[in-house]
Protein backbone atom coordinates (compact mmCIF):
# COMPACT_ATOMS: atom_id res chain seq x y z
CA UNK A 1 0.00 0.00 0.00
CA UNK A 2 2.77 2.45 0.82
CA UNK A 3 4.72 1.66 -2.33
CA UNK A 4 2.61 3.91 -4.61
CA UNK A 5 1.69 7.57 -4.43
CA UNK A 6 -2.02 6.73 -4.31
CA UNK A 7 -1.40 4.11 -1.62
CA UNK A 8 0.38 6.69 0.53
CA UNK A 9 -2.42 9.19 -0.07
CA UNK A 10 -5.01 6.61 1.00
CA UNK A 11 -2.96 5.69 4.09
CA UNK A 12 -2.48 9.29 5.20
CA UNK A 13 -6.10 10.10 4.29
CA UNK A 14 -7.36 7.43 6.68
CA UNK A 15 -5.49 8.98 9.61
CA UNK A 16 -6.26 12.57 8.56
CA UNK A 17 -9.97 11.78 8.25
CA UNK A 18 -9.99 9.97 11.58
CA UNK A 19 -8.20 12.84 13.33
CA UNK A 20 -10.72 15.31 11.88
CA UNK A 21 -13.64 13.26 13.18
CA UNK A 22 -11.99 12.92 16.60
CA UNK A 23 -11.47 16.68 16.64
CA UNK A 24 -15.08 17.41 15.71
CA UNK A 25 -16.87 14.67 17.65
CA UNK A 26 -14.73 14.24 20.75
CA UNK A 27 -12.28 17.11 21.33
CA UNK A 28 -14.67 19.98 20.53
CA UNK A 29 -17.46 18.68 22.80
CA UNK A 30 -14.88 18.16 25.56
CA UNK A 31 -13.75 21.75 25.14
CA UNK A 32 -17.20 23.30 25.29
CA UNK A 33 -19.21 20.91 27.45
CA UNK A 34 -16.57 19.61 29.85
CA UNK A 35 -14.37 22.72 29.97
CA UNK A 36 -11.35 20.73 28.78
CA UNK A 37 -9.64 22.87 26.09
CA UNK A 38 -6.45 20.80 26.16
CA UNK A 39 -8.18 18.12 24.09
CA UNK A 40 -8.54 20.53 21.17
CA UNK A 41 -4.95 21.70 21.54
CA UNK A 42 -3.54 18.17 21.32
CA UNK A 43 -5.88 16.73 18.70
CA UNK A 44 -5.85 19.96 16.72
CA UNK A 45 -2.06 19.95 16.48
CA UNK A 46 -2.04 16.30 15.43
CA UNK A 47 -4.75 16.92 12.85
CA UNK A 48 -2.90 19.96 11.49
CA UNK A 49 0.23 17.93 10.88
CA UNK A 50 -1.74 15.15 9.22
CA UNK A 51 -3.59 17.72 7.09
CA UNK A 52 -0.30 19.08 5.76
CA UNK A 53 0.92 15.55 5.00
CA UNK A 54 -2.37 14.80 3.24
CA UNK A 55 -2.12 17.86 1.01
CA UNK A 56 1.50 17.03 0.14
CA UNK A 57 0.55 13.42 -0.62
CA UNK A 58 -2.33 14.62 -2.83
CA UNK A 59 0.01 16.92 -4.75
CA UNK A 60 2.53 14.11 -5.17
CA UNK A 61 -0.18 11.70 -6.38
CA UNK A 62 -1.43 14.35 -8.81
CA UNK A 63 2.07 14.80 -10.23
CA UNK A 64 2.83 11.08 -10.46
CA UNK A 65 -0.51 10.13 -12.02
CA UNK A 66 -1.06 13.29 -14.07
CA UNK A 67 -4.34 14.19 -12.42
CA UNK A 68 -6.32 17.11 -13.73
CA UNK A 69 -6.49 20.21 -11.57
CA UNK A 70 -10.14 19.32 -10.85
CA UNK A 71 -9.21 15.92 -9.44
CA UNK A 72 -6.50 17.48 -7.26
CA UNK A 73 -9.01 20.13 -6.17
CA UNK A 74 -11.52 17.42 -5.26
CA UNK A 75 -8.88 15.70 -3.12
CA UNK A 76 -8.15 18.99 -1.34
CA UNK A 77 -11.85 19.73 -0.79
CA UNK A 78 -12.33 16.20 0.56
CA UNK A 79 -9.77 16.95 3.25
CA UNK A 80 -11.91 19.69 4.80
CA UNK A 81 -15.21 17.78 4.78
CA UNK A 82 -16.17 15.31 7.50
CA UNK A 83 -15.91 11.81 5.99
CA UNK A 84 -14.43 13.36 2.83
CA UNK A 85 -11.15 11.43 2.90
CA UNK A 86 -13.06 8.16 3.31
CA UNK A 87 -15.26 8.90 0.30
CA UNK A 88 -12.19 9.85 -1.74
CA UNK A 89 -10.45 6.66 -0.55
CA UNK A 90 -13.27 4.56 -1.96
CA UNK A 91 -12.97 6.34 -5.33
CA UNK A 92 -9.18 6.00 -5.36
CA UNK A 93 -9.42 2.30 -4.55
CA UNK A 94 -11.83 1.80 -7.44
CA UNK A 95 -9.55 3.76 -9.79
CA UNK A 96 -6.48 1.85 -8.63
CA UNK A 97 -8.09 -1.52 -9.37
Amino acid sequence: MLSTAIGRLRFIGFFEGTSFLVLLLIAMPLKYWADFPEAVAVVGALHGGLFVLYILAAIWAAIRHRWSILKLGAACVASVLPFGPFILDRKLLKDEQ
